[in-house]
């Protein structure tokens, strides 16, 4: 399971209400990225079954069980700085990541 910031909900239920779907985010891990494995963000995904989902601060973040392998137990933030913004994971399984923090690996 992961669990989502204060801030990662508040911009889940925002980008939820423009799309005018569900305030869940969809974690997903993808094969790419300059560390070999990358996150995969979507809003508006509902939990399907064998989701492990989180729900708190008005928001859920739903993981399926191949994602939630490699990133069981993170949480997402939401960060903004005048160079970019999105979500931001942080993996206790992570070995290493990219400077960008959008992809990683673990080790394995």
């Amino acid at each position: 399971m992961i669990t989502l910031t204060e801030r990662a909900a508040a911009k889940v239920r925002a980008l939820a209400e423009k799309k005018g779907g569900p305030a869940v985010l969809r974690v997903r891990v993808g094969a790419g990225g300059c560390s070999g494995l990358s996150y995969e963000f979507e809003v508006g995904s509902p939990a399907a079954d064998g989701d492990a989902v989180f729900e708190g601060f008005g928001a859920k973040a739903v993981v399926d069980p191949k994602a939630d392998f490699f990133i069981g137990g993170s949480e997402v933030d939401w960060t903004e700085s005048l160079m970019a913004s999105g979500f931001v994971v942080k993996n206790p399984h992570a070995a290493s990541t990219c400077s960008c923090g959008k992809s990683f690996s673990t080790g394995a």
